[in-house]
């Protein structure tokens, strides 16, 4: 399929930029897309935020604003767009809900769920709370509405040795990620209480599959993220937030890396760094792949998919993300 002079000339550049990720041939379908996407979201005043384990060809081809949960929450309360298409999961589509309760925000696919949220539920901090009277509640962002209205703060792989540190408190319950609760303890003299969730993209790597690739590539750079395992954090040359790692490859520019995390993270980095060498043994997030450009599409044209939050939900919750937003990185 050919490409008419409309769609060439408002996808070349996009293409040009992730060409070493995406072949031509998947490239004729996904143009036509994105710029339809394009021209129809500044018709609608949408703005669309997109994750870092997105897709290339959505993060770099329609998003607005790509990057981490806790840039994302930041930015999505900043927003004068009247819609918000959230190119993520669930959970982060809350969040924007959040952060604008009084606009139109729509997720793609809505079974774009997440193992961490589903691990743990509102009811669930509140009997923690009982067996804990007066224990600050700190809760990951990979959480539902209800979990956050029953926190004191969110918080983000970015920002989670702060936000536990914030209360002065000696013991804090942290939910719902259990090698994250672990990460945390082992920064931090306060001790944790934590909840048995895991991330099933991150909880797949092994400390010998690390070191396999290690031996395989004596000079390669293992960059892992704090939902892993405790000995794949161990093998590896540094531990961060998606953002973190980014921001180490951009800087420090590795020879060779491999980045423990989400496979589109690992092509998203690469295009933004051409001169380091990745290497790939990641794992896919089922749930973020159900986002694709159709959908967005079909979303942005219906406006379909609108996330709906009880008001009380959202009075609750949103002061813990706020508190999060707050504290930075």
């Amino acid at each position: 399929m050919e490409l008419n002079t409309e769609i060439k000339n408002s996808t070349d550049q996009i293409f040009r930029k992730i060409s070493s990720v995406v072949p031509e041939i998947e490239w004729k379908i996904h143009a036509p897309l994105i710029h339809k996407i394009n021209k129809l979201k500044k018709e609608k005043n949408a703005v669309i935020l997109a994750h870092n384990y997105q897709t290339p060809e959505i993060y770099h081809g329609v998003a607005d604003i790509a990057a981490d949960s806790l840039a994302l929450a930041v930015e999505a309360s900043k927003t004068e767009a009247d819609i918000i298409i959230l190119c993520g999961v669930h959970f982060m589509a809350e969040t924007a809900k959040l952060m604008n309760p009084n606009k139109k925000v729509l997720l793609p696919d809505l079974k774009a769920g997440c193992s961490l949220a589903s691990s743990i539920t509102g009811e669930d901090v509140r009997l923690l709370k009982q067996k804990y009277p007066g224990v600050p509640v700190v809760s990951y962002v990979n959480t539902s509405a209800d979990v956050k209205a029953e926190s004191d703060i969110c918080c983000t792989s970015a920002n989670a040795i702060k936000a536990v540190e914030s209360f002065g408190s000696d013991k804090v319950i942290f939910l719902p990620d259990q090698y994250m609760a672990k990460y945390v303890a082992s920064k931090t003299k306060v001790k944790i209480i934590s909840w048995k969730g895991t991330c099933i993209v991150h909880e797949k790597f092994t400390a010998k599959e690390i070191n396999d690739i290690k031996i395989q590539n004596p000079e390669i750079f293992v960059l892992s993220h704090p939902e892993c395992p405790p000995e794949v954090i161990s093998a590896s040359d540094f531990t961060g937030s998606t953002t973190g790692m980014s921001a180490y490859v951009k800087k420090n520019q590795p020879q060779k890396v491999m980045l423990v995390t989400e496979c589109s993270m690992s092509d998203n980095v690469q295009i933004e760094n051409p001169n380091v060498q990745f290497i790939k043994p990641c794992n896919l997030c089922p749930y973020m792949k159900t986002i694709t450009l159709p959908k967005i599409l079909d979303c942005l044209i219906n406006e379909s998919n609108e996330i709906v939050i009880p008001n009380n939900v959202i009075e609750k919750a949103r002061m813990a993300v706020e508190r999060m937003t707050a504290l930075g990185r």
